[in-house]
């Protein structure tokens, strides 16, 4: 019985200290936890404050980039802006030394053949050739060159569109000439600024009658042409056709731009025409509107001198019973 007992008592004192050694294991596995825990957390809150401040860092960043871009944006919009005007003073100053260059060439051309033309003039008496006298040569010469600057003058208005100013300008100079490739000239531009200004039927009189009063003039093939333009533009196809035709019948417009042109009109009016006659669809034509507001600028067109064919072309007089003495076209104050 006392060994039971013993026993026993050793068994109670075991389990008492076994209870204390697991309390003590709990207590310092508690404390071991609560440490971890708080540096978890210790740990945690320092990298959120460390990922806060690289976001920051970053949105900065990016703000900065974002910056940049758009400063750089603007300042391509401001180069983009200023190479287009640059660009188009390169043309206007392009177009401008075309013109001056045209003109020089043009004055050229008509002071190399201004003493041949003016010293082969020769006055008939009595069946005798005599030499003109140096008073009418010098007449001549400075009606010539006085005819020149006003053409010039005259030109440099319409590339300034002051169209009203030019067609005054070459007429002007029409009326001074009236025959020779000035006065030809003069009314091929009289022409264009009558287009310039949409007074459409008009210019295609002045550029009809020129063109059959100069049939091997400088200026046929290119006012040809321009009349096939314009009654495309009307969708007249018939007169488009006879004007391309014309100018491919015409010896002197093989040499120029508007022979192919006109070849190429040709051929796709013709195209089209073999579909029509086919029943395959084709586009049709739509007539360009001319503005209402067009400016006038001349009253009357110029209408070729019936006596003479090589003559500059006159102009349609108000009066019918007028007399046939040509005469350039009324400008429109």
């Amino acid at each position: 019985m006392k060994r039971l007992a013993l026993g026993i008592a050793v068994v109670a004192l075991a389990l008492t200290g076994c209870s204390q050694v697991t309390m003590l294991r709990t207590q310092e596995m508690k404390a071991v936890g609560t440490d971890v825990q708080t540096t978890v957390q210790k740990n945690a809150a320092y990298t959120v404050e460390t990922l806060g401040a690289q976001n920051d860092s970053l949105r900065a960043e990016l703000d900065s980039a974002l910056a940049r871009l758009e400063a750089a944006s603007l300042a391509q919009k401001r180069m983009q802006a200023e190479i287009t005007m640059l660009s188009r003073r390169v043309s206007d100053e392009s177009e401008r030394n075309d013109s001056r260059q045209e003109e020089i060439l043009y004055r050229l051309d008509m002071l190399l053949g201004k003493s041949d033309k003016i010293l082969a003039k020769k006055v008939v008496v009595s069946g005798a050739p005599a030499p003109v006298s140096m008073d009418s040569l010098e007449r001549e010469a400075e009606k010539l060159v006085e005819a020149e600057a006003m053409f010039n003058t005259a030109r440099s208005d319409y590339h300034r569109s002051e169209y009203k100013l030019a067609y005054s300008g070459f007429k002007q100079v029409y009326e001074q000439m009236k025959t020779g490739e000035l006065a030809e000239n003069s009314l091929y531009w009289m022409a264009l600024c009558l287009i310039e200004v949409n007074q459409m039927d008009k210019a295609k009189k002045v550029f009809a009658r020129m063109s059959e009063a100069f049939p091997d003039g400088q200026k046929t093939c290119p006012a040809m042409f321009k009349l096939a333009s314009i009654y495309s533009d009307e969708c007249d196809i018939d007169m488009q056709k006879q004007y391309l035709q014309k100018i491919l019948s015409n010896k002197s417009c093989e040499t120029t731009g508007e022979f192919e042109q006109a070849a190429e009109m040709l051929q796709e009016i013709l195209e089209k025409e073999d579909k029509v006659k086919e029943g395959a669809p084709v586009e049709a034509c739509v007539p360009k509107e001319v503005p209402l507001e067009a400016q006038p600028v001349a009253e009357k067109a110029p209408a070729a001198a019936p006596a003479d064919p090589s003559a500059a072309p006159a102009v349609e007089s108000a009066n019918p019973a007028a007399a046939p003495a040509p005469a350039a076209p009324a400008a429109n104050p």
